[in-house]
């Protein structure tokens, strides 16, 4: 597992559609980003921040950094659970680890993806080490993971 164990994760349950495999009925590996991208909006709205709000305050959070390590394949038709954690990583990046379980509960992935957040003005990208509070507390409450209900 690539969390903290004590830590509950953010889970997005996937199916692998036609439009996610090759050919041969494999997941396309560009669907697993795809599906790092959602899982991380999906997160980020969860704990009451919509992306679409962040970006239209003139802030985004492009990826510096992506490793993803294939275990075994993921098939068309095959239901998927990606299990993510947020860390606050070195200096101004943040990073989630996300697992990818098959049918069968293996890991059939595993990423790591390190994002920065940049403030977008007429003067071009400032890189932020803070950024406003509405978002300092999602982050903080992304660390934490999904309340108990």
């Amino acid at each position: 597992m690539a969390g903290n164990s004590e830590i509950k994760p953010w889970v997005l349950r996937k199916t692998v559609l036609p439009q996610n495999a090759d050919h041969a009925g494999v997941m396309w590996h560009g669907s697993y980003l795809m599906w790092l991208e959602e899982a991380r909006i999906n997160a980020l709205s969860k704990v009451g921040l919509a992306y679409s709000d962040l970006s239209n305050q003139g802030f985004e959070m492009p990826v510096v950094d992506l490793q993803i390590k294939y275990m075994r394949s993921l098939l068309h038709g095959e239901e998927v659970l990606l299990k993510s954690w947020i860390f606050q990583g070195k200096g101004p990046r943040w990073r989630w680890k996300t697992d990818f379980f098959n049918n069968s509960g293996e890991i059939a992935a595993l990423a790591n993806v390190d994002l920065v957040l940049i403030q977008r003005d007429n003067s071009g990208d400032r890189l932020l080490r803070e950024g406003p509070e509405q978002l300092s507390k999602a982050l903080r409450d992304l660390q934490r993971g999904p309340s108990k209900n």
